[in-house]
């Protein structure tokens, strides 16, 4: 399948939120593959989560706390 003929996707708004609000420096330092599983993925690669591991909030233990 050519780059032509694949879908175009549509990025969740709240995804490309949160990416627009990440500092540069940690936004600069995004291989386009990490961007894209941010925007696209619902499973990260490990170096995205290692890059983001300051930004990100645990929901199981966020549930506990409320």
């Amino acid at each position: 399948m050519s780059q032509k003929e694949l879908p175009k996707r549509k990025p969740d708004p709240a995804k490309m939120q949160a990416l627009r609000n990440l500092p540069l420096e940690v936004k600069q330092s995004l291989t386009k593959e990490e961007a894209d599983a941010f925007l696209y993925e619902e499973t990260w690669p490990d170096s995205l989560l290692e890059k983001l591991k300051d930004y990100l909030v645990d929901r199981d233990e966020d549930q506990r706390k409320g």
